[in-house]
């Protein structure tokens, strides 16, 4: 029996500042842009850049640390999973769009804060942020979670 495996991992900057919001059940959501860019050899010899955006939706207390400390700019690695989602407008045009649903991120660069932990214990000192950081943090202590 096979596997299958929805795995991505994107490096790049923000291309915007990060969106938090809550839904009504009270879950944090974020949104945020990141652009991830190649140089490619043309045939002339010439490098032409190529930038490829991902929409990225991080969840809970990885939304929260994505909101205090990513902003415009910040150059930031993240893995999660692919999703497409669709929907009817108002009109009754389809549309669709496909997402990076964020499980982990690390801030790469220099930190704007630097010294303060991230909120909720969801940064382990080295830019590295968990969707399940939590129960990290209480399996380091030796506390059954």
């Amino acid at each position: 029996m096979s596997r299958d495996i929805n795995k991505v991992m994107v490096s790049g900057r923000l291309g915007r500042d990060v969106e938090l919001r809550i839904t009504p059940s009270g879950s944090s959501v974020a949104t945020f842009s990141v652009a991830s860019s190649r140089s490619t050899k043309q045939s002339d010899g010439q490098l032409k850049e190529q930038t490829e955006w991902f929409r990225v939706v991080a969840w809970e207390k990885l939304a929260e640390t994505c909101s205090t400390y990513l902003k415009k700019g910040s150059s930031v690695f993240i893995e999660g999973r692919l999703q497409t989602r669709e929907w009817t407008d108002q009109q009754g045009q389809k549309h669709s769009t496909t997402e990076v649903i964020a499980s982990e991120m690390i801030m790469l660069g220099a930190r704007q804060n630097e010294g303060e932990g991230a909120p909720g214990g969801s940064s382990n000192g080295n830019g590295r942020a968990t969707e399940n950081a939590f129960e990290e943090e209480l399996e380091a202590e030796g506390i059954p979670f």
